[in-house]
């Protein structure tokens, strides 16, 4: 019983108890996101780095990525589309995934980030995206080389940039209806292994006669 006069008080409702916040857009759930996933991306970065000094100091080193002729980083690494900035482009994966790395590590402990350095952030990896676009059509199309360490950076780039932007739906970053914040959080997965069928396709009708080769 309740003193006379004094109203029950209902829990207001807040983002934190919104269902889909207890699941990956949850700050320490999403934290751990940033933090796995950047650290993939960013070993693999720092994977291709180390192969591109090798390059550098012997242009005929064979490297331990170079399996076949068309998987192979070193002969990737030689293409103009490897340093479309004048620079190696697994410099600007070793900053970018720190970037994300450390977003990650400021969830984790707590932090609370400003709305502009989640636009920010968003911008940023949907251009980290659209780069990894441009130089998956140049590497199957183009060129005709795939290079394993560069397509671990694109399966990070693709949930990254996916899930950045369900939690900016979801949280009111970027404005939406709460369908369209609730359709995006429910298909995010979906998207992502849409996207990962999408270039799984590509890869095997590009490379079909290789993978499997003609007996004629």
């Amino acid at each position: 019983m309740l003193p006379r006069g004094e109203k029950a008080k209902m829990p207001s409702p807040s983002v934190s108890a919104r269902p889909a916040d207890a699941a990956l857009v949850g700050a320490r759930p999403f934290g751990w996101f940033l933090v796995i996933a950047g650290a993939v991306a960013w070993l693999a970065s720092a994977a291709l780095v180390l192969d591109r000094l090798k390059l550098y100091a012997n242009p005929h080193a064979v490297l331990n990525c170079d399996v076949n002729s068309w998987i192979s980083c070193g002969d990737v690494m030689k293409t103009p589309q490897a340093a479309i900035f004048g620079f190696p482009n697994p410099f600007i994966g070793i900053v970018a995934f720190a970037v994300v790395i450390t977003t990650g590590m400021v969830l984790l402990a707590g932090a609370r980030l400003a709305r502009w350095y989640w636009i920010c952030f968003n911008v940023g990896v949907a251009l980290g995206l659209v780069l990894v676009c441009w130089f998956f059509t140049q590497a199957v199309y183009v060129l005709a080389l795939l290079c394993p360490y560069c397509m671990v950076v694109w399966a990070m780039v693709i949930p990254v940039f996916v899930w950045v932007t369900v939690r900016n739906l979801r949280h009111g970053v970027i404005p939406a209806a709460p369908a369209v914040a609730r359709f995006a959080a429910d298909w995010a997965w979906v998207i992502t292994a849409l996207a990962y069928l999408g270039i799984i396709a590509a890869i095997f009708f590009k490379f079909m006669h290789v993978i499997i080769p003609s007996n004629a």
